[in-house]
């Protein structure tokens, strides 16, 4: 192993989640982390469906082909 490469030690940090779950890991970073999804909110251990949309991408896109689809319809009917 390289010396002066690794850090010196790991230090407890706090780890705060979106649905409020907050817990500690250590960690060289060193300061408080907020995350967006744990394991206490992830789909895959909860086993449910949740849609998690920072940057409102599924609104736009919604918007976007409801316009769309509307005009096909009446296009393909008359």
């Amino acid at each position: 192993m390289k010396q002066g490469i690794h850090p010196e030690s790991y230090k407890p940090i706090k780890v705060s989640c979106s649905c409020g779950h907050v817990f500690t890991v250590n960690s060289a970073v060193g300061k408080d982390i907020h995350v967006d999804i744990c394991n206490k909110c992830h789909p895959f251990y909860t086993k449910k469906q949740k849609i998690v949309d920072t940057a409102r991408r599924v609104d736009r896109f919604q918007r976007k082909y409801r316009q769309t689809g509307a005009k096909e319809a009446t296009d393909a009917r008359g």
